[in-house]
């Protein structure tokens, strides 16, 4: 039951539970798909929050309903007080989490336990070394696996985020799967979505649909296992019978989860978005160091979140270069 006095709840009765925070625009990979290959402009070190601001800003969106936290970046371990950072989140009421591309995680595993902080998405788009290197412009592929496997050794819950791009690493979707076999994490397949700098066409998406087609054609249909989709759930989850674990497909593009979203995003330079699609934002960190009462700002953000992705609601309209191309890179937004 929603509650239409909240200031989480938009104008469409959804309820925004969980708040994604970028600590950083700096990363140690320079991804295809989410930064131009010119770089980006970052924003000056005075316009990023602080970590008294970023837990400010947070602790007013759990006072407001917020259960769950997640830290994005670029790579949130990058940040040199990333430390004092998940400590003073880890003293709010609610559930943290972390997206991360593993590099420098190996670094940082007894900070995240004691944050309580077990559930990481790890970022990888290849399982070849090569392309890897293409996609993310850095070596670091034997690292990301070590790390990977460490991770699962030391008992956190690991989601492997990839981002399928057609005739680059579509024909890896079936060794992305086996990975489930004998490990327990989900595999989430991504479809290719657009944001400024990073050419998105329409062509080199890879479909739920076409993923689906892959998944029967390579395993027998009768062990390919629907599973329940948690509440608010942006995937499409599935199993292999006997197999540790799972895969999913978020599909963002062609199936938008619209509907049941509640996801709030804060940027490292204390913006928030009401959609990920959405090139409007509503500035936190200014008034919020004027010493102004930042909730009016957050309602108001929240009730003018249009039904589905950033008012793109059709495909000609999500084609449209003047529509994405005011989006920020991903890079600045938080993955």
């Amino acid at each position: 039951m929603t509650n239409p006095n909240n200031i989480l709840t938009d104008s469409f009765g959804r309820e925004h539970t969980y708040l994604r925070i970028s600590l950083t625009e700096l990363c140690n990979l320079r991804c295809t798909y989410c930064m131009p290959a010119e770089g980006i402009q970052l924003s000056p070190r005075s316009h990023i929050m602080n970590f008294d601001e970023i837990y400010s800003i947070a602790k007013t969106f759990v006072d407001h309903g917020v259960t769950k936290i997640r830290l994005t970046g670029g790579e949130p371990l990058v940040r040199r007080d990333v430390d004092v950072i998940l400590k003073k989140l880890a003293s709010l009421p609610v559930e943290l989490s972390m997206t991360t591309n593993a590099v420098i995680v190996d670094r940082y595993i007894d900070l995240l336990k004691e944050c309580n902080i077990m559930n990481l998405n790890v970022s990888l788009d290849s399982l070849d070394a090569v392309k890897f290197k293409e996609i993310t412009r850095r070596n670091d592929f034997e690292k990301v696996i070590k790390n990977m496997h460490l991770l699962i050794q030391e008992g956190f819950n690991i989601k492997l985020n990839a981002v399928l791009i057609k005739d680059f690493n579509d024909n890896e979707i079936i060794d992305f799967i086996n990975l489930s076999k004998d490990l327990p994490i989900s595999v989430r397949f991504i479809e290719f979505m657009p944001f400024d700098g990073n050419k998105w066409d329409k062509a080199k998406m890879v479909s739920y649909a076409e993923v689906m087609e892959k998944v029967n054609s390579s395993f027998d249909v009768s062990k390919v296992i629907r599973l329940q989709d948690a509440p608010n759930d942006t995937s499409k989850n599935y199993k292999i019978e006997g197999y540790k674990g799972s895969f999913a497909i978020i599909s963002s593009v062609t199936n938008p989860f619209c509907d049941s979203c509640n996801r709030i995003r804060l940027t490292a330079n204390g913006r928030l978005k009401n959609c990920l699609f959405s090139a409007g934002e509503s500035d936190l960190l200014t008034p919020l160091r004027q010493g102004k009462d930042i909730t009016p700002m957050i309602q108001k953000a929240v009730h003018s979140k249009l039904k589905i992705r950033g008012g793109m609601d059709t495909m000609e309209k999500l084609e449209a270069p003047d529509l994405h191309g005011k989006n920020r890179s991903m890079i600045t937004i938080g993955g």
